[in-house]
């Protein structure tokens, strides 16, 4: 990583063609206003799956850019997955919180086999490869080392400094829903200490996508399309 320019872009960019998909997602439900059309009324069904190419493709070009320290054991990373999972699931596990059944439901496409099939695998695969990526080579990759110097590629992965630490968990929070926010929090401190505890990377993405893998999976068993 000699540009530090390069590498600056590379770890934006997929982050914020992340964005845009999801802003994109708000723009055309409110131009849609009340139109009972699928595409338009929930355009997440055509909006996730360009999302979730455009930040592959990115991620693709900019592969190079990025130390994922793969030389670092991820046991720990599993569990940590899984214990996040359980984070997320417990309020209505443990205290009866109200299902969460409105969401991304692929069975709108049940009359149409392979294209209900097509978007389930589309959509594992944003939850489980594309989102523990982007996510994980921005916030814990990008903005932790940042904050401790804006040369963060002269940053060692997992440096641990107060403001970096809880400025990034704070942030992490803030992307979810307001519903989600204790929990989002939670999991961001997680995340964060895996990086320092680890000093890798592809720990973090291995957690990350952990936690997803298994929320999907929830969602399916269990029909509650909003963990998702």
């Amino acid at each position: 990583m000699n540009d530090p320019r390069k590498a600056l872009f590379a770890h934006l960019a997929p982050f914020g063609l992340f964005l845009l998909g999801l802003a994109l997602v708000q723009l055309v439900q409110r131009l849609a206003g009340s139109s009972h059309h699928l595409l338009l009324a929930e355009p997440v069904y055509w909006i996730y799956p360009l999302q979730t190419l455009a930040c592959a493709i990115a991620l693709g070009v900019f592969w190079k850019e990025y130390d994922f320290g793969f030389r670092r054991p991820v046991p720990l990373a599993v569990g940590v997955g899984l214990a996040v999972f359980v984070l997320w699931v417990s309020p209505q596990l443990l205290f009866g919180q109200p299902q969460r059944l409105g969401g991304f439901d692929p069975s709108a496409f049940a009359a149409q086999p392979a294209l209900y099939w097509g978007t389930v695998v589309v959509r594992f695969l944003r939850l489980a490869i594309v989102v523990p990526l982007v996510e994980e080579i921005f916030w814990r990759g990008f903005l932790q080392r940042y904050l401790i110097d804006e040369r963060f590629t002269s940053v060692p992965f997992g440096k641990y400094s107060h403001l970096s630490f809880w400025a990034v968990a704070v942030a992490f929070t803030f992307e979810h829903s307001q519903a989600d926010w204790p929990a989002a929090f939670l999991t961001g401190a997680i995340y964060g200490w895996v990086a320092v505890r680890t000093k890798s990377l592809a720990a973090c993405v291995v957690a990350h996508a952990t936690t997803n893998l298994a929320l999907g999976i929830y969602v399916m068993l269990t029909r509650q399309w909003g963990y998702w």
